[in-house]
């Protein structure tokens, strides 16, 4: 008897491979070309960014104190270069910096606001003129004006010492001065975003000009306010032309000025300690920054007109 014959009579070679189909998988050149090149962007931008901050850092703790010798990673890190930087009248630097920017970045907060909002919703005669001077000032470095600016102080400080050279006051009324121009025009232009409806609402209840300026125009514009006054807490802190040539004694130095004749004294061979003091200028930047970050994001989300 013979065997039953087996029902798979052909012989069926390797099943060829399944094409995948286009649309699905995931591929890395179509992931790249989408997405991940944005990766490698953000990430080249992080670096640039951050590595002086980091240099900075690892020279502050770098007990060598010199450049030729500083490494990303220091072996043996030290607070000598703050020890170092103590020793000098540095907190007095540090007090003298922080009046200048502070009073100078309210004070231009203050001015601007008022001259912005005059040349925002009033009409008068000379207007258009006024704001092409103050665009045309911004125009000219201002370096060009430090001759003007030293033989100004001298003469005001015949008359007024509070206000002359190596005075506080007197670089403050500067930086006021200075600011005025270009800060105007940035905040009339977010003025004029602010709908006029809102003034003459106010006005037909019976509200004055300094009612409406300080009741509702003043809250609706906290995001231009924040910008400015850390832009002009920035400038006050970090300039360095201005101070040195007002500024006369070791009692009235800023940070700038300070720091600068620190390393300058020894030929340039003390950038540990002026790490150390770049580094700790840069902590109220910071703070400030967080400050007004959360008045920018509410002021930018809040809304002035329902409708």
């Amino acid at each position: 008897m013979s065997a039953a014959p087996d029902t798979d009579t052909t012989r069926r070679g390797p099943a060829p491979p399944r094409r995948k189909d286009p649309g699905t998988g995931f591929r890395w050149s179509r992931w790249f070309a989408e997405v991940g090149w944005r990766y490698l962007v953000l990430a080249a931008a992080l670096a640039f960014a951050l590595f002086p901050v980091v240099w900075v850092v690892s020279a502050a703790f770098n007990p060598t104190g010199s450049i030729a010798a500083q490494q990303l990673i220091p072996d043996e890190p030290s607070v000598v270069n703050f020890e170092v930087l103590f020793a000098r009248p540095f907190w007095r630097w540090f007090a003298n910096s922080m009046i200048v920017a502070g009073v100078s970045a309210a004070g231009t907060v203050l001015l601007t606001a008022l001259s912005a909002y005059v040349f925002s919703r009033m009409r008068f005669s000379g207007r258009r003129t006024s704001l092409l001077g103050l665009l045309l000032l911004q125009m000219l470095p201002q370096f060009l004006a430090i001759i003007a600016i030293f033989l100004m102080m001298t003469s005001i400080g015949r008359y007024f010492p509070e206000f002359g050279l190596n005075t506080l006051a007197g670089l403050i009324a500067i930086y006021l001065g200075g600011a005025l121009g270009l800060n105007t025009w940035l905040m009339k232009g977010f003025f004029d975003t602010v709908p006029a409806d809102l003034d003459e609402s106010a006005a037909v209840d019976g509200a004055s000009h300094a009612q409406i300026f300080w009741r509702i125009i003043m809250p609706l514009v906290t995001p231009i306010l924040a910008v400015i006054m850390l832009l002009s807490f920035i400038v006050a802190l970090n300039d360095f032309i201005v101070q040195s040539v007002l500024l006369r004694s070791e009692e009235q130095y800023t940070l700038a000025v300070g720091l600068y004749l620190f390393v300058a004294e020894d030929y340039g061979a003390r950038w540990g300690p002026f790490a150390a003091g770049a580094l700790l200028a840069g902590v109220p930047v910071a703070i400030l920054f967080l400050f007004l970050q959360r008045y920018i994001t509410s002021g930018l989300t809040l809304g002035a007109v329902k409708g």
